[in-house]
């Protein structure tokens, strides 16, 4: 098992100090993963529905401090020395896609190789809406972002004339280190699984219980034969709160004593998953964070070598 960590973008430790004493702390810790995810701004009113709460509603209220993941993986590649980079997730089409791949290629570079491009089409259309971005056909206008990322990082004399998007022949340097750069697709739709076996690298889930977890990868495994894709050349990661005081639902969570949190992650790896991401809650901020965060690689990790 290789075990990712989100790190503290946003709320009120969400400040270059918390940052630079947990990324740090979590690379030397041995954590394979530093984790960012994507919101800009959104109104007070939505009419959106959240697909991870059981009535619909975003947990966190519009005022919530939320740094932008792109600057947030490109501090953090500074201060890091190991630590893969991802998104959990990048929404594609809040951001037109060279622009984007020129941010992306920047974090490769200055990190020497360590992105994760954790990737999905999004849920709020009224964030969107906010960025003037448009939010019809989202899916295949994501479908065309990743097929631009892949001319400008893998080729020398890019240039693409899609439905959404086109650009002349360009030059685009530097290239990213890693080729290919992986690409990990969220979501749990059809159009998710298909995106998976056309573009991904990974299949990463959040927040679900490890039933729907099992469905998705199941469905996974279905479009890779469509596709004539190989699914043990995808990574399985999933993303869970991990809650040693077990103050959030149980279902998607690592929670409780030292031997139930053994019993979750073995239930999780069960489902196929080889990549976990864990959510730290805990009192104290960052140093109660950490403190949890330590005790699990000590007394939990070491049973899943």
């Amino acid at each position: 098992m290789e075990w990712g960590v989100t790190l503290p973008h946003l709320g009120h430790i969400a400040t270059r100090d918390a940052l630079i004493e947990f990324s740090t702390a979590v690379d030397d810790l041995g954590f394979d993963s530093g984790w960012a995810s994507d919101h800009v701004c959104w109104p007070a009113e939505l009419v959106s529905q959240y697909p991870y709460s059981d009535d619909g509603s975003f947990p966190a209220p519009p005022k919530t401090g939320w740094l932008d993941p792109i600057g947030t993986l490109q501090f953090v590649a500074a201060v890091t020395q190991n630590l893969r980079l991802g998104f959990s997730v990048l929404i594609l089409p809040y951001r037109p896609p060279v622009e984007t791949a020129k941010r992306l290629a920047t974090i490769d570079v200055l990190s020497g190789g360590r992105l994760i491009l954790g990737v999905g089409v999004g849920w709020m259309r009224e964030e969107a809406e906010v960025l003037g971005m448009p939010w019809d056909r989202r899916g295949k206008r994501s479908d065309e972002q990743l097929e631009v990322f892949q001319r400008l990082f893998g080729e020398d004399d890019p240039s693409y004339d899609g439905e959404f998007y086109s650009f002349p022949t360009v030059g685009f340097e530097p290239k990213p280190v890693q080729d290919p750069v992986p690409v990990w697709v969220g979501g749990n739709s059809a159009a998710a699984y298909r995106r998976v076996a056309q573009f991904g690298h990974g299949f990463h889930a959040a927040f679900e219980t490890l039933d729907e977890v099992g469905a998705g990868w199941a469905a996974v495994g279905e479009e890779c034969d469509v596709a004539g894709r190989d699914r043990s050349e995808i990574t399985l990661s999933l993303r869970y709160y991990l809650d040693p005081a077990a103050v959030m639902k149980p279902a998607v969570s690592i929670a409780g004593s030292i031997e139930q949190m053994i019993d979750s992650v073995a239930q999780v790896a069960e489902t196929g998953v080889t990549h976990l991401v864990l959510d730290p809650v805990a009192r104290g901020g960052v140093a109660g964070r950490l403190d949890a965060l330590r005790a699990f690689m000590s007394d939990v990790a070491p049973h899943f070598d």
